[in-house]
């Protein structure tokens, strides 16, 4: 049986609770409820609450805002509080991962999973109801409160109690029904104080256990043998008097609640009883109040050590002022104020209280920050003189405002704040109107400054003043700093301004300059030194020149790599990638035993054959085993976890595995090693921070036009750009700064930018390959080709589309000519060709190639791994190296670049050495300083302060997005963009990227003989085992030309000869490793479908029978890149080499050409285990195209070049055709003796016969003398 209670505080409403129907009786100092008795059977349930997951999610993403250091340490302790307490091994998998560059996916992971937990804990349908709380007026419902029952039932376990039981809470009534929901249902129809307890009717004496202290008890007198019941009514005798001071600094980053993208804010603070409102600012999303309320005679009631510890919350809503109308409902906040009793000391640390930000919500959302200060001040005996004095007010113009004491305020120091105007981009109209004459206007802290007039916005949407700057006061402390406010107006006839969007720069910090600490910076090169002439004694007893750090840039011993066959699946984009590590066998004396001969090495590609797509391949090689090595490595949580017995096997494996490094060494030095480009898995831009070293994007964001657009995303907010910077630094700079050589006052701390005039630009972009498109058509593939647009030219490749790939191959270039800043935006985007109607757009990527031009890390064209002036990796920007590194030298006002003699440059106080000579067409060495210099740019960010990552040559992945569907991924774009200024020399033609075509080969297959063929049929007059043997064969891909052998008929011991050629021509893709076909998918299809799949062959031994189908009998399939060589001899034929190929000596038929041997033919028994059903003796023998057509061979044993008839035994033949023959073959080989036999006893019998008929006469003869 359950038992509840309610008490409430500080209502004047008249209410219910349901299902209790007698009103509330006033009681002093209280308003009371009658007596409330539920009986309910119920089971008490467990309920598991994860308070301290959430306080420490809470603690990590107040981390992370305010930019503290080391964040996801906090969610590591965060993830072993939660595994601890659950035994959980996904958190323990979790927290091993988490690591600084994974902390926001790791977090969002987190919280996902304390949810899942969450929602895990609760009961699906509890079995005690939910109370509701009624406000009436004139018995009308206005507003409620629903509380769920498991919030407040009781249980003697701490554990298992309800989170809300036996607690003084704050409740806020919503408008019932369809009001409730919506903004309208966001603002509270009244707020109270309530004491809730729900639990068994044998632990009603505790319910009172969480009260404040202080009150009388009044009971209802009852009979003698009834028990006591809980009292109507607590009479409080004990009530503390304070003062609440709200110090109300400042708000950042509101709703924009008008059209204009502004508000006119204000806030108002609830406490107990009281109310009270700061002033009005206008327009502005960001207000600074600067102002004091003080809530005089707050009366509570409670010991005062409660009031203390646990306060009473604070509500602090925040509205938009409108002329007409009611003001809207912006957000909400809470706070607990810091509590002073009268015997204590007002002085740190706990006074004067320190501004804090709390989060504002509006509805489920976040809508801003609130910085303020709230402190609880008891009012003692001597009344409010005891109380810290409260400065008057300061402003004249503001009235009787008090300001924020100054203890409480920041500090604040002059700070100069310099804006970079450099453009606006993609603005949309307003009103109707285009925009044509934009401005910016900056504001920080009630100061600002104001951007040039763009005149024409069509024409140049650049300033023509490029740097302007204004100084404001701001606070010491960076995390109190005002949001920046960037506004765009459009300067419209008769001096109209009209609103284009705004943007609120929340944090200054990563804008702040701070100048270099010379101490740290001494340090720091003393560091570095001693590591170079540690490195210098390491190297040799050569002496260097004072301070300079030497870089050895001779090519290391390069990495073995697996011989890997990389694989494009026609079904999916993963590369495949095949481990194919050679064993590679020496030749044994007397070469006795199967594929005992010698492994003939492999030849390396000549250079000649190499092109584009083998770096391709060989880069995502190297990228996959970069990824299967940290996917490999040891957590670092389970190293404690190793027992010793595992450690000592760990070491003996590493022992080994060094052992066989060492071993490799020599073969690693033999390998030829391709050059390779850097294959990002995502976009270029959040490799490089998005190109912001020095000009950055802020998106422009329109404001509220109704209550639909609540819901509405950022992105559809966007109404443009604007592109700039800003740098943020105390005054007066430091006099090094200021007086070095070449420093223009003009442009202050934007030192060397360049010029923003319009400049025409070559663009050549390279489409290499998309993966995982969307389906687009009913059949579950789409039909792609490219579409690209910049500015007003707009290519679409509609004529080579390829048909029905979701994973198409496209390698294709295109040029444009663009002229920055008006056509800046790239669009690539990918469509699905149909022959009927529009096409439709699967999806596209944006690119800002105006960023990546100016960029320090130099995205223009890709600096590439080694220089060469020939073959596929030729040199594609048009500066050779020397004249790159010379101008970045010159650019940064660094020192160098001076080449010296033994292949060394001096950059700074850095010496780079590498090789001088470089071989040309025609094989000959030449001198040349390019190789040095490009060893400078791949490691420019070693140079001192004008070093930063240069982009290497790449292959970045984008992901493809439809306007339709936000949000989801429609596939993935692998390309590049490569950017040539139009008033520098030319570049050379676009590196050819076409898909490699594939080479027409012929594969000739000759079945010599079986052996050891299962035995399937039963003779019908000897009831004798035997088989009528065929083999069949064909290429995976094409089983619709397979091929059979003639039937050797009648074989009794599994023996066959045939003597037979198989002819299977193909087009093979060698890069990839597959056999290309195309063909239609059905007589409906508009055209052929291209197919890449693994060249494989597959030959089978069937028992042909006459008047039922042919039973199979077993089978191999030999990969033609790699399948063990055959056996010599029948006898050597074994099972191993289908269940063991791995110890055993691969052969691959594009390398050996002609190959011959045994090879078992397998097929699974009873048991599901393989077993060998035959041996076939074959001969495999590849040709190209032309090589095929200059020696011809014919099929079967046909003309040209015939193979001679099979020697095949008399019993090979069909009985019906040649009866003659099978009844001699019965008589003269099954019962020639059985015969004799019976002629011999018939001849016996016939002489007995004769001699008994005989001889009577004989005998009368005899006896008569005749």
């Amino acid at each position: 049986m359950c038992w509840g209670r309610a008490w409430l505080k500080g209502w004047d409403h008249q209410g219910s609770i349901e299902p209790l129907a007698n009103p509330y009786q006033k009681g002093q100092g209280s308003l009371t409820l009658p007596k409330a008795k539920a009986h309910l059977v119920c089971p008490i349930t467990n309920f598991h609450r994860f308070p301290l997951q959430e306080e420490g999610l809470n603690d990590v993403q107040e981390m992370i805002k305010t930019e503290k250091p080391h964040p996801e340490r906090r969610l590591r302790g965060v993830l072993e509080e939660l595994s601890s307490g659950l035994s959980c091994d996904s958190s323990t998998t979790l927290r091993s991962q988490v690591k600084k560059n994974t902390m926001k996916d790791k977090l969002k992971l987190v919280q996902n999973f304390l949810q899942k937990l969450r929602f895990l804990a609760d009961e699906p349908q509890h079995t005690i109801p939910d109370i509701f709380i009624w406000m009436m007026s004139s018995n009308k419902r206005i507003a409620y409160a629903r509380i769920p029952s498991k919030d407040i039932l009781y249980s003697i376990v701490d554990e298992e109690m309800g989170k809300d039981c036996s607690k003084v809470k704050t409740v806020f009534l919503k408008l019932p029904g369809k009001r409730g929901f919506g903004p309208a249902g966001w603002t509270v129809q009244a707020k109270m104080e309530i004491y809730l307890w729900l639990g068994l009717n044998k632990q009603r004496k505790d319910f009172l256990s969480g009260l404040p202290c202080g009150f009388e008890e009044k009971k209802t007198a009852r009979g003698q043998n009834l028990p006591s019941f809980p009292p109507i009514s607590l009479l409080y005798t004990k009530k503390q008097v304070f003062q609440l001071r709200a110090h109300m600094y400042q708000a950042r980053s509101l709703f924009a609640a008008d059209s204009s993208g502004l508000s006119d804010p204000f806030a108002r603070v609830f406490f107990i009883t009281q109310s009270q409102c700061t002033e009005v600012l206008n327009e502005t999303l960001c207000p600074t109040w600067d102002q004091l309320l003080v809530f005089d005679n707050v009366e509570l009631y409670g010991e005062a050590h409660e009031m203390r510890d646990d306060p009473p919350i604070i509500v602090i809503e925040i509205y938009d002022q409108d002329t007409v109308g009611k003001a809207d409902f912006m957000g909400r906040t809470f706070a607990k104020p810091v509590v002073k009793m009268s015997d204590e000391q007002y002085c740190p640390p706990r006074f004067p209280p320190q501004l804090e930000y709390y989060q504002i919500y509006r509805g489920n959302s976040t809508a801003g920050d609130l910085l303020a200060a709230f402190e609880l001040l008891q009012i003692g005996p001597g009344g409010k003189s005891d109380l810290p004095p409260i400065d008057g007010p300061t402003d004249i113009d503001r009235g009787p405002i008090l300001p924020v004491p100054l203890g409480i305020r920041p500090v604040l120091s002059k700070y100069r704040v310099e804006i970079l105007f450099w453009g606006l981009r993609d603005l949309k109209r307003v009103n109707l109107a285009q925009v044509d004459r934009p401005r910016v206007d900056i504001e920080c802290a009630g100061k600002g400054v104001q951007s040039a007039l763009i005149q024409n916005y069509k024409k140049n949407p650049n300033f023509s003043t490029l740097v302007k700057w204004f100084e404001v006061d701001l606070p010491e402390n960076e995390l109190l700093h005002p949001p920046l406010n960037i506004r765009v107006v459009d300067c419209r006839a008769f001096g109209r301004y009209t609103l284009v969007g705004s943007h609120a720069v929340s944090s200054l910090r990563k804008f702040i300059y701070r100048p270099p600490d010379k101490k740290a910076q001494h340090w720091n090169m003393t560091v570095k030194l001693l590591n170079g002439y540690l490195a210098m004694a390491n190297s040799g007893p050569r002496s260097r020149p004072t301070g300079e750090i030497v870089v050895n840039m001779e090519p290391e011993v390069p990495i073995k790599k697996m011989e890997t066959m990389v694989k494009l699946e026609a079904n999916s984009d993963a590369v495949v990638k095949v481990d194919v590590e050679k064993k590679k066998k020496k030749k044994k004396g007397g070469g006795g035993g199967g594929g005992g001969g010698e492994e003939v090495e492999e030849e390396e590609p000549d250079e000649s054959m190499l092109d584009w797509w083998s770096k391709y391949f060989a880069s995502i090689e190297t990228m996959k085993e970069v990824e299967i090595k940290l996917d490999d490595s040891p957590m670092k949580g389970t190293k404690g976890q190793m027992k010793n017995k595992e450690k000592s096997k760990v070491a003996k494996d590493d022992k080994k595995k060094k052992q066989q490094s060492a071993a490799e060494l020599p073969e690693k030095k033999n390998k030829q090693k391709i050059d390779e480009l850097k294959v990002f898995n995502k976009e270029l831009e959040t490799e490089f921070d998005y190109f912001e070293d020095w000009l950055h994007t802020f998106n422009l964001l329109r404001g509220k036009i109704g209550d639909n657009d609540d819901n509405a995303t950022e992105e559809e907010r966007i109404v443009g750009r604007f592109k700039g910077s800003m740098c943020v630094y105390k005054v007066p700079l430091p006099d090094d700064i200021t007086k070095e050589a070449g420093y223009d006052p003009n442009f202050g701390m934007f030192q060397g930018i360049p010029s923003n005039d319009p400049i025409n630009v070559l663009v050549r972009v390279y489409i290499v390959r998309a993966t995982d498109l969307h389906p687009a058509d009913i059949n579950g593939k789409a039909d792609p080709y490219i579409a690209i647009k910049l500015g007003k030219t707009d290519i679409k490749d509609k004529e080579n589309y390829i048909s029905k790939q979701l994973n198409p191959v496209f390698g294709k270039s295109f040029d444009i000519e663009a002229t920055f800043p008006m056509e800046s935006m790239l669009t690539v985007a990918i469509y699905d060709w149909d022959l009927v109607g529009t096409d439709d757009l699967i999806g596209e990527t944006k690119i800002d190639l105006e960023n990546r031009y100016y960029s320090k890390h130099r995205a223009t064209c890709g600096v590439s791994q080694t220089y060469s002036i020939h073959g596929y990796n030729i040199w594609r920007d048009p500066m050779k190296p020397s004249q790159i590194l010379s101008k970045l030298c010159k650019e940064g006002k660094v020192d160098g670049p001076h080449f010296g003699p033994g292949g060394r440059v001096k950059v700074a106080n850095r010496v780079f050495t590498g090789p001088t000579e470089i071989e040309d067409e025609n094989g000959q060495k030449k001198q040349t300083d390019e190789h040095l210099a490009l060893s400078v740019l791949r490691h420019w960010e070693d140079i001192p302060r004008a070093g930063c990552r240069l982009v290497p040559e790449h292959v970045e992945t984008r992901p493809l997005l439809n306007p339709d569907k936000p949000g989801i991924e429609q596939g993935r774009l692998e390309m590049w963009v490569d950017m040539f200024p139009m008033d520098m020399p030319a570049p050379g033609p676009a590196i050819d990227i076409s898909p490699r075509k594939p080479k027409k080969y012929e594969l000739r297959v000759i079945v010599w003989n079986t052996d050891e063929v299962i035995l399937e049929d039963d003779d019908y007059f000897t009831g004798e085992k035997s088989s009528d043997i065929f083999v069949r064969g064909w290429l995976k891909g094409q089983q619709e030309d397979k091929q059979d052998t003639d039937v050797h008929y009648h074989s009794l011991t599994g023996e066959g000869n045939f003597n037979w050629r198989y002819i299977f021509p193909f087009d093979y893709l060698m890069a990839e490793e597959k056999i290309v076909i195309s063909k239609k998918e059905s007589m409906f299809s508009w055209d052929e479908t291209e197919y890449k799949i693994p060249a494989r062959l597959t030959l089978q031994v069937w028992d042909a029978d006459h008047f039922s189908a042919d039973d199979f009998l077993g089978a191999i399939e030999l990969d033609l890149n790699r399948f063990p060589r055959g056996a010599k001899t029948a006898k050597q034929c074994s099972l191993e080499m289908v269940t063991n190929e791995a110890e055993l000596p691969m052969v691959s038929i594009f390398k050996q050409k002609r190959v011959k041997g045994w090879w078992p033919f397998v097929a699974r028994d009873e048991n599901d285990e393989l077993e060998i059903t035959g041996k076939v003796e074959a001969e495999l023998h590849l040709l190209t195209a032309e090589e095929a057509e200059k020696s011809p061979a014919g099929l079967a044993r046909n003309e040209p070049d015939p193979l001679e008839k099979p020697n095949r035994p008399d019993t090979s033949f069909i009985w019906f055709l040649n009866p003659l023959k099978s009844i001699k073959y019965l008589i003269c080989t099954r019962y020639k003796w059985l015969i004799i036999k019976i002629v011999l006893a018939l001849l016996l019998l016939i002489m007995v016969a004769l001699f008994l008929y005989s001889m009577p006469g004989y005998m009368v003869k005899k006896l008569l003398g005749a």
